[in-house]
């Protein structure tokens, strides 16, 4: 199997994931609570990593210390999508709230690989990329709109 294809299935799993994660943490957080939700999600996220964690003795955890220290923050941002996600869905619907998901996580991704930061290749916002950029926030203005 080519690697272009294995990148678009890993893609299509991972987009099936979060399309799944989300109107199921908005769920527990309509029956529980959103913090109560985001403790769920991520316990059961911990637990389900964990366990090919220990059947590999631990892995390269315990070389945790050599990341930037900015990096450990990452799970921070994991509470912040579960917390909007499950915010937005029962307000504006799933489809919503993805593209709205999807068009600041563009825009973000546009910004940090048009200066290179965070360990992204230097791809500069041209004249496409831009267009493609606008495009992505005429389908969210459509998507919203009522």
């Amino acid at each position: 199997m080519s690697a272009i294809v294995i990148i678009i299935v890993v893609g299509l799993v991972a987009g099936v994931a979060v399309g799944l994660q989300g109107p199921l943490s908005s769920l527990i957080s309509q029956q529980i609570g959103t913090l109560e939700s985001v403790f769920i999600v991520h316990v059961g996220g911990a637990v389900a990593a964990l366990v090919p964690l220990l059947a590999r003795g631990g892995g390269n955890l315990s070389s945790w210390r050599i990341v930037p220290w900015y990096a450990l923050g990452a799970g921070v941002f994991g509470l912040v999508v579960i917390s909007g996600i499950s915010f937005m869905i029962p307000r504006i619907g799933a489809a919503a709230a993805f593209i709205l998901l999807i068009a600041g996580q563009i825009t973000v991704a546009a910004l940090l690989d048009h200066y290179g930061l965070l360990g992204t290749e230097v791809r500069r916002i041209d004249l496409p990329r831009l267009a493609g950029l606008l495009v992505v926030l005429l389908g969210v203005w459509l998507t919203v709109r009522r």
